[in-house]
């Protein structure tokens, strides 16, 4: 029986609802209250004050699947099984069960409701370290379930080097079932004080395929060679870092996530996530704009498909992230152009085609996430502008090898280009280096030096990545004093710019740390001295006027009637928290808020505007302080 990816998403979802699990919608692409995060990467990172203690309106059971993009696989994107932009089916208990019930839930859902074969599964548990005991609950209890389907599941052997490694020898998997590893097993984000942590437990699908040598002599079922698929994670999310290192929470949580990707490719039975209905519809219009076919040309196909379709959902998201040379709007501009560039690199010669990209996307999920129809024209709109831009920036290309050309040629010397040079055409013009080693061979040149190019190229990398990690740096939850009354004085500075300029103006993203808040909003021009003034001055009147903080729980009906401001992206019916600013039946804000915050105003000090600027097309950013 063919199951599509709409059957697959709600089965797990309904699964988990029948076992007293609320259905919550997924959370925006672009995180808030966590300065840590370019992007939502998983369905853990918006339940974090959740998982600290904090109660969630839907209570201690919860599950959805989540928009989540991860940045640091935009370089495999094209191995067939990775992607940018992905689907997380996750539940999550709130201090409530524990290892038994989720791995036993789990499979009952893989095997009695998904019908997957039992044989073909395998699971990997944490083998424990100086401070962290080996999980012997968990192969306990994943024996006891391989049992009730007549299978005996006995450990393998341990790997407590590297993980991608494995244990060194030929593995029975006949005979073996459980293999407990050291660095796959453990789960924490960072090393920041204040992260969490635990002991997991992954699930393993065998899909048959020969092991590759090349990838090590022998196969694991955390061999990166294809054969094991990884298909889900339960995280025993029971440990805090502090500076005495990692202690106990006061509730034992469970975080599952599983790749609806990999999981419906599985359950369609195909080789590879980009021929499930989930990336069908568009492969097949890539097909028809190029004239070639996926199977002949499948690295730039799933480039192609991946980037505009994580492109299509970050732009599609309510917050309106157009592409530009900053955070979020960089790696909008990064896949665009990826996408583009291996367009022409198999022969779509139409105009704005990203255009049918993402009208085929929005077509195909804009029933699961209605704000991709809700902001369809802002997408393709972006998408012009950006290929108009792109096209620019490789006029400018041209004319660049063009001059070395013919300076070179002039002194009646052999046409080269240095690795330097290339990387320097690449790096200030987007200009791609097959390109120019296209343009290079059409006038009967050469690089020479290319190791130069990958040496340049990989600095460049190397300085990206560690620029965005430093910039994102940070505990995975910061509920700081300091940090929580940035957070209370971001509402009060929406309230502020809604009262001066119009309550046109929304929230498109903000990042707070313990030492400043940063706030974009909708507004198509830059503000004057004097209303930065009277902004400043509305917020820390509201300040002196110590009004008081209260919280209620509302259905998102409830709150639309009582004129509450926030994106309403939570299903009808769905509960959410609801933040009052008030001083008697003087409201001063009225909004959807995940928290954290003060309970009065009086206790952040004075509000300081320290800078105004643009963000992106009709976006302004504001940064404030708060001095004592």
């Amino acid at each position: 029986m063919f199951l599509s990816s709409k059957d697959i998403r709600n089965t797990y979802l309904n699964f988990f609802n029948s076992k007293e699990h609320t259905i919550i919608s997924s959370a925006s692409l672009i995180p808030q209250n966590d300065s840590t995060l370019l992007f939502t990467n998983s369905g853990m990172s918006p339940l974090v004050p959740y998982l600290l203690g904090e109660k969630h309106p839907g209570g201690s059971r919860l599950t959805n699947c989540q928009k989540s993009f991860r940045t640091e696989d935009i370089e495999d994107v094209g191995d067939n099984r990775h992607t940018t932009f992905f689907e997380m089916l996750g539940n999550w208990s709130l201090g409530d069960y524990f290892k038994n019930d989720q791995l036993n839930w789990w499979y009952e859902l893989l095997i009695d409701k998904f019908k997957l074969d039992s044989k073909k599964l395998y699971q990997s548990v944490y083998v424990g370290d100086d401070s962290i005991e080996k999980d012997n609950d968990s192969i306990r209890i994943i024996s006891n379930v391989f049992s009730k389907y007549g299978i005996i599941a006995d450990e393998g052997p341990e790997t407590t080097g590297k993980g991608d490694l494995g244990p060194g020898f030929e593995i029975d998997f006949n005979k073996y079932r459980i293999f407990a590893y050291r660095d796959k097993n453990w789960w924490q984000r960072g090393d920041a004080i204040g992260e969490l942590g635990g002991p997991d437990s992954e699930t393993f699908y065998d899909t048959g395929k020969k092991h590759n040598p090349k990838f090590g002599r022998h196969c694991h079922v955390n061999c990166d060679c294809g054969r094991f698929l990884e298909i889900g994670n339960s995280v025993f999310m029971q440990y805090q870092k502090t500076k005495k290192g990692w202690v106990p929470l006061a509730n034992k949580n469970v975080d599952f996530g599983g790749g609806l990707e990999r999981i419906t490719m599985i359950l369609q039975n195909k080789d590879n996530i980009f021929e499930t209905d989930l990336f069908i519809n568009v492969l097949k219009k890539i097909e028809s704009l190029s004239g070639k076919k996926y199977r002949d040309n499948m690295s730039p196909f799933e480039i192609i498909a991946d980037h505009l379709k994580a492109a299509t959902f970050i732009m599609g998201d309510d917050k309106g992230i157009t592409p530009s040379n900053v955070d979020q709007g960089y790696v909008v501009r990064r896949l665009i152009r990826r996408a583009l560039r291996y367009g022409m690199q198999i022969g779509i010669a139409k105009e704005s085609w990203t255009y049918d990209i993402a009208e085929t996307i929005i077509s195909d999920y804009s029933e699961i996430y209605p704000e991709l129809d809700r902001n369809k024209n802002f997408i393709l709109n972006s998408l012009n502008d950006e290929e108009n831009k792109f096209i620019k920036t490789l006029e400018k290309g041209l004319i660049e090898v063009e001059k070395i050309y013919n300076n070179i040629i002039n002194k009646g010397a052999e046409f080269t280009i240095t690795g330097e040079q290339a990387f320097n055409i690449y790096q200030t013009y987007g200009f791609p280096i097959e390109m120019i080693h296209e343009e290079i061979k059409k006038r009967n040149g050469k690089i020479i030096n290319e190791e130069d190019f990958q040496k340049f190229f990989k600095k460049h990398q190397d300085t990206s990545r560690t620029a965005a990690a430093g910039k994102f740096k940070g505990g995975l939850a910061d509920h700081s004093i300091k940090t929580t009354a940035l957070h209370t004085a971001a509402h009060l500075l929406l309230a502020a710019l809604r009262k001066l300029l119009g309550d046109q103006v929304t929230q498109k993203g903000s990042n707070i740390n313990a030492e400043r808040l940063r706030y974009d909003f909708s507004y198509p021009s830059k503000l004057t001295p004097s209303e930065l003034e009277q902004i400043e001055n509305l917020v820390n009147d509201a300040i002196k006027k110590n009004l008081s903080i209260s919280q209620e729980e509302l259905t998102v009906n409830e709150a639309k009637k009582r004129n509450a401001i926030g994106v309403f992206d939570s299903k009808y019916g769905e509960k959410v928290k609801v933040y009052k600013i008030a001083k008697d039946s003087d409201v001063f804000s009225y909004e959807i808020c995940g928290g954290p915050h003060l309970d009065y105003t009086g206790k952040m000090g004075k509000f300081k505007i320290t800078k105004e600027e643009s963000s992106s097309a009709g976006v302004r950013r504001i940064k404030a302080i708060l001095i004592k």
